[in-house]
């Protein structure tokens, strides 16, 4: 894995194994006050398109900060660690809820995680347009 810097659409190889495996994450959303809320939670990255998923309830919280800041989405970051390695992805998210693209982040969500999400009709996409990745290896 590269050191630092990596380009989010041409990341090298021990990146990218970086982010197939199961790894809990954290996702920085910012609150309307501009403090950070930090959360654990699964991503899945696609670095063919620059996306990063999280799939979570509607009416969580990080649902809520990325709805409020409007059109333009809220500025993101999703993390992971393990011992000396991390890999940060940086970007523009918005909540999703047509039911395809729900489906598309639940089947990515299952590959990587090994396991199908729980059944919930009031599940949403968090759908992260990546500008920056970072990481070290």
């Amino acid at each position: 894995m590269a050191s630092h810097s990596v380009d989010p659409a041409a990341p090298d190889e021990p990146y990218l194994a970086f982010w197939r495996e199961r790894h809990l994450c954290t996702l920085t959303t910012l609150r309307p006050d501009g403090s950070p809320h930090v959360v654990p939670v699964g991503v899945t990255y696609d670095p063919g398109t620059r996306t990063a998923r999280v799939i979570t309830g509607g009416s969580s919280a990080k649902a809520g900060h990325v709805r409020a800041a409007g059109p333009e989405g809220a500025r993101v970051a999703v993390c992971q660690v393990d011992g000396r390695r991390w890999a940060t992805l940086e970007g523009r998210a918005h909540v999703r809820t047509e039911p395809e693209r729900v489906a598309e982040a639940e089947r990515r969500y299952a590959e990587r995680y090994e396991r199908k999400p729980s059944p919930n009709p009031a599940r949403v996409v968090i759908e992260i347009a990546v500008e920056r990745a970072l990481g070290h290896g």
